[in-house]
């Protein structure tokens, strides 16, 4: 089985949380952190910053990596980096996804999910009250 290297940011603001739902390809609607595939040569970091700046228009600070996932979809696996990130330069643009939600912590399971991402959340919400205390 083919497997796919991804990076993709959890980014935060004020409390909130960026969910973006996908405009193209095989999970088309489905909602997802941005992201996308890590480059021959390319560090995680840097790769997502590149990407961020592709999908969405603005510069990012990837502040922790948060989990690596491992997911086996039907006709790949799928090793996902995801860095929780802030935006420090821009405005948020739609370049390849349909639609963007900012969801709060209690809101988080109010998208549908693709697959690997539902295990991203898993861990966001475990972080997130590890640092509330």
């Amino acid at each position: 089985m083919k497997t796919i290297e991804v990076v993709a940011a959890i980014i935060h603001d004020n409390g909130k949380i960026l969910a973006a739902q996908r405009g193209y390809g095989d999970f088309k609607d489905g909602w997802e952190f941005p992201g996308g595939k890590v480059q021959a040569g390319e560090t995680p970091e840097a790769a997502i910053v590149r990407e961020i700046d592709e999908e969405l228009r603005v510069k990012i600070q990837p502040e922790k990596l948060l989990v690596t996932i491992e997911y086996d979809y039907p006709t790949f696996h799928l090793t996902m980096h995801c860095f929780f990130s802030t935006i420090v330069e821009g405005t948020i643009e739609l370049v390849e996804h349909e639609a963007m939600k900012w969801l709060a912590e209690s809101e988080l399971d109010a998208v549908d999910w693709l697959p690997a991402d539902v295990e991203v959340v898993k861990k966001l919400k475990e972080y997130l009250a590890e640092r509330r205390g």
